[in-house]
């Protein structure tokens, strides 16, 4: 397990990030941070880091350098052959 840091939470269910852990999510004001749930725990990434790790998870398991332009093509054949041109 790693370091663990405290917060109080406000009120109105603010919560303020140490400094520290700001600056691990190379976060800077303003910056969006996504909350999971797992196991009865909460998860804190920046927004940033889920983004590369769903691109990641894509790459992956991504079989080609299927596009979006060749899945566009694709359909767009599909339904010029479905018109019968």
């Amino acid at each position: 397990m790693g370091k663990a840091f405290d917060a109080k939470m406000a009120h109105n269910g603010r919560l303020v990030l140490p400094k520290v852990v700001r600056e691990a999510l190379g976060m800077s004001d303003g910056g969006t941070v996504v909350f999971s749930l797992e196991n009865g725990e909460v998860k804190l990434t920046s927004l940033d880091q889920s983004i590369k790790r769903a691109q990641d998870l894509y790459r992956k398991y991504a079989a080609s350098d299927f596009t979006v332009d060749d899945f566009i093509a694709e359909r767009r054949a599909e339904a010029a052959r479905e018109d019968g041109v």
